[in-house]
């Protein structure tokens, strides 16, 4: 065995580093996708086609496109899905709540 170290201890040592840092990157790609996008509670009668057209205006993709994506982007979201449960929509939070306020003119 410390025959077999010595002989291989660079590649091992690759390997090992190699597979810590896809571990981390994939978790921070899920951290982000949490922070940067929607987050919506499932209710009852709700669907991913419906819950596409709501958000409609909201973002650029087709209605097959947005259910795919979710299914990408969420753990365990298939074709159903339940009331209760939080997924994540890709639409981005901050188009989702900024809003647009008028100014009136004084005296109208």
């Amino acid at each position: 065995m410390k025959n077999l170290w010595s002989k291989y201890s660079y590649a091992i040592t690759l390997i090992l580093l190699s597979c810590s840092l896809a571990f981390i990157l994939s978790v921070q790609k899920q951290s982000i996708d949490q922070n940067k996008y929607l987050k919506v509670k499932i209710s009852e009668g709700d669907s991913l086609w419906g819950i596409s057209n709501q958000y409609s205006d909201l973002h650029s993709l087709t209605n097959e496109e947005f259910v795919s994506w979710v299914k990408n982007h969420n753990k365990n979201v298939s074709d159903q899905i339940f009331p209760g449960e939080e997924i994540i929509i890709p639409v981005n939070k901050k188009s989702s709540s900024s809003t647009t306020e008028l100014a009136s003119a004084i005296g109208d």
